[in-house]
């Protein structure tokens, strides 16, 4: 009896010690403080009543900075200084359909601690490897449907219309596809933040590669979604690549094959925006693998080479990664072999 128990904690244990092994992007970031608080727009603008608005737009342009302009741009109400920013806010808030969505908006998210606690900790890993870096102020609004996240210069703001809901009565009628609207959800705000503020401070023209063909697309996406990765170390594959179970299953059984297939068909070097649309860009399946692939396959596979490349280069930082611009370098270095 005592061997057999023995053995029965030995199991218990060896898997725990290799769920532990597997993780490593797991760092100690306790003593590093980021601490966000956000600010709702959202209320700000539809708790005033109409005749109100022009006579508070002073106090928001100061409560809101830098923030209520790149807002006005996203809904098209120019610019936040013209005498005229007031009243067109005031349509946009007497608007019936924005002002049902708030209150669809507000019934979800009446509170928004989650998404400071998580964020608070995301910043945490970002300020871990970027120390010199300063967090952004974080925000929330109601965007008319145009956009779910917005970056500048130290803003981030999340468009919560954007987040009801993959059964959302209103995605349907928008024309925004099922397999979109499926990533529509509370869960992916944190992880979109985490994409969205990577992919503006490492925008693709701002690295300045040398081409801009189908590898480098798939790498540089492949770098932002280690960036995310490393952010929300926690956090599923699933969730960071927006696959389901089934496709996230999928892309790891035929990660070879897909990387095969697009050394075969010569695609690695194409630089037409329809072939790189097709590999990197919003779809229900990547055209060029099968239809139980999921959109943006590829980009796993970009993801899959930063990995072996980190993995194979130790000494390298993500800060160096990031900016780096020698496509053919990362792809040697990283000796991508996939089965």
């Amino acid at each position: 009896m005592r061997i057999r128990y023995l053995s029965f904690i030995l199991l218990l244990i060896v898997p725990a010690v290799i769920s532990c092994r597997k993780n490593n992007y797991r760092v100690n970031v306790s003593s590093i403080k980021a601490d966000i608080k956000i600010k709702r727009l959202e209320k700000d603008l539809f708790t005033v009543t109409p005749d109100e608005i022009p006579a508070v737009v002073p106090s928001l342009r100061e409560k809101y900075k830098g923030f209520l302009q790149l807002f006005s741009y996203v809904i098209n109400t120019g610019d936040v200084n013209e005498t005229s920013f007031g009243d067109f806010l005031v349509r946009f808030c007497t608007d019936k359909q924005n002002n049902d969505v708030y209150a669809l908006a507000i019934q979800q998210y009446p509170g928004v601690e989650e998404f400071e606690k998580e964020l608070s900790d995301a910043f945490r890993h970002y300020l871990y490897y970027f120390p010199e870096k300063k967090i952004p102020g974080v925000f929330t609004c109601i965007s008319g449907f145009n956009t779910s996240i917005i970056t500048g210069d130290s803003v981030l703001g999340i468009g919560l219309d954007r987040y009801l809901g993959a059964d959302c009565e209103y995605y349907p009628r928008l024309e925004i596809y099922k397999y979109m609207a499926a990533r529509m959800t509370r869960e992916n705000i944190v992880p979109d933040c985490m994409y969205g503020w990577g992919a503006s401070e490492w925008d693709f023209s701002v690295v300045k590669y040398s081409a801009d063909n189908v590898l480098a697309e798939i790498i540089h996406n492949g770098k932002l979604r280690y960036f995310e990765r490393c952010m929300l170390p926690e956090v599923s594959d699933e969730i960071i690549f927006g696959f389901t179970p089934e496709q996230m299953k999928f892309c790891k059984n035929n990660e070879g094959r897909m990387w095969q297939l697009l050394i075969e068909n010569d695609l690695l070097f194409r630089s037409d925006q329809m072939t790189i649309r097709k590999l990197v860009g919003e779809a229900p399946f990547t055209t060029y693998f099968t239809n139980e692939s999921p959109g943006k396959a590829a980009v796993w596979l970009g993801f899959r080479i930063i990995e072996s490349y980190m993995t194979r280069t130790p000494g390298t930082k993500l800060e160096e990664l990031m900016r780096d611009s020698d496509i053919q370098k990362i792809l040697e270095n990283a000796k991508y072999s996939p089965q």
